[in-house]
């Protein structure tokens, strides 16, 4: 619980502590990385700036707090003039100042503070959970470009060997071959198409206009490989430890225990201290003196108990109660989904990693027919129609395998997200 939520509050120097990252206009030149359009997405986008206020708002709440602990202090300052008998008096003046201090109350100000402590704590899980959904947002955003590219790779590769069979096809299977080239081409648009709209969709999660470039890397052709597993049993035994909502829960039940005994505490009684001291001068003549009568004031001690409030403190107490069981069915019931969301992103991750260890066998099978395909039309020993069908299964394997290893890469970060670790999906790369 501590290391997660130290990581809430790190966040923030990431996301503000470079002021020319978050006024910038133009996307950084070079080929961002993941990492770096993290970085990006933190220090700019409003989202995650308005969820740090709120946690910042949190804070200085909590630390109101503690006031409770120091004495108060009021000071004052007075001048009247009387009217009586139809003539108006000498103008009078006055000063006074007064402290009181709360001496004991069988504990309610340190519930009072435990709560808002709670509280505080709730919230930067809370901060915490934004950060780590919109950080997932962007690797999605980040995989989904990267697919879009590959798809554009393997359309303009399409269109090369296209252009290739229509130059060294004959006139009897010329017109096949322009109309290949004519599909390549179309293809090849859609897929220009497709890349720049989820390129402008990455760029608007970064607040940059749409309609800028941005260059990224690819990622290593190992990650994601089943040497990473982890069962099922750690990935929940982590989630138990670092998921937000997990604790951010536990944090509101906290909460809710100790706002309800504080609202017990409310009726049991209160001894507090208190001192003043005032000064009073009804003539603009009279000299300030130390032992003057003028000067006045009182010590004492005062013991307070609530004996009838129309029934307030009884009721407040019962709803009191009532929250702190509704807080505890919270926190059960986000277990429930948090374990299902654990399992559910397991499954999902490794039906990925097969999913993408069938593409790569179907890519290499159709590489393979593509390239005898190839050299057998070539020889006249296949036809046009052949190679077309060749070319069309070697450009749908293209595009599954790298849907396949893509997707791989968006469940993984789904899996780390589920446990509440996303810093980790960082930090490998």
């Amino acid at each position: 619980m501590k290391k997660l939520f130290v990581f809430a509050f790190f966040m923030p120097f990431v996301a503000f502590g470079n002021d020319d990252c978050a006024t910038m206009r133009n996307v950084p030149s070079g080929v961002q990385t993941l990492q770096d359009v993290i970085n990006l997405g933190l220090c700019r986008n409003p989202q995650t700036a308005a969820a740090y206020a709120s946690l910042r708002s949190s804070h200085f709440n909590k630390n109101a707090g503690y006031a409770n602990y120091l004495p108060s202090v009021r000071a004052g300052l007075s001048a009247d003039k009387g009217y009586a008998n139809k003539e108006w008096g000498d103008w009078g003046y006055g000063a006074s100042i007064s402290a009181s201090y709360l001496i004991f109350d069988f504990g309610k100000r340190t519930a009072d503070m435990n709560q808002m402590i709670a509280a505080y704590r709730a919230a930067g899980f809370d901060y915490d959970e934004s950060i780590q959904n919109f950080v997932y947002g962007l690797i999605g955003a980040y995989y989904e470009l990267l697919n879009a590219d590959a798809d554009v790779e393997s359309a303009e590769s399409a269109l090369r060997v296209a252009q290739t069979a229509k130059d060294t096809a004959d006139k009897k299977f010329k017109a096949g071959a322009v109309g290949t080239l004519a599909s390549s081409q179309l293809s090849l648009e859609r897929a220009k198409n497709n890349r720049e709209i989820v390129k402008g969709t990455l760029l608007t999660k970064l607040s940059f206009p749409a309609n800028q470039d941005i260059t990224i890397a690819d990622m290593p052709s190992n990650f994601g490989s089943a040497a990473e597993n982890k069962s099922i049993d750690d990935l929940i035994k982590i989630a138990q430890e670092k998921r937000p909502d997990l604790l951010k829960a536990s944090a509101n039940k906290d909460a809710a225990w100790h706002k309800r005994n504080s609202a017990f505490l409310k009726n049991l009684p209160s001894i507090s201290a208190s001192a003043s001291a005032r000064w009073n001068d009804d003539s603009l003549s009279g000299v300030f003196s130390p032992e003057s009568d003028r000067i006045n004031g009182s010590i004492g001690i005062s013991v307070s108990m609530p004996i009838f409030a129309g029934f307030a403190n009884m009721y407040g107490l019962r709803a009191a109660e009532s929250d702190y069981d509704r807080a505890k069915y919270n926190e059960q019931q986000t277990k429930n989904s948090a374990m299902m969301d654990v399992f559910t992103a397991y499954q999902n991750y490794k039906t990925a990693q097969t999913v993408l260890t069938q593409t790569e066998s179907l890519l290499k099978s159709a590489t393979e027919n593509e390239r005898v395909t190839s050299g057998m039309y070539k020889v006249g020993r296949a036809t046009m129609l052949d190679w077309q069908t060749a070319q069309s299964e070697l450009i749908n394997a293209q595009k599954q395998n790298n849907a396949a290893k893509y997707d791989l890469f968006v469940k993984r970060a789904a899996v780390a997200l589920a446990i509440g670790d996303i810093k980790s999906e960082l930090e490998d790369k």
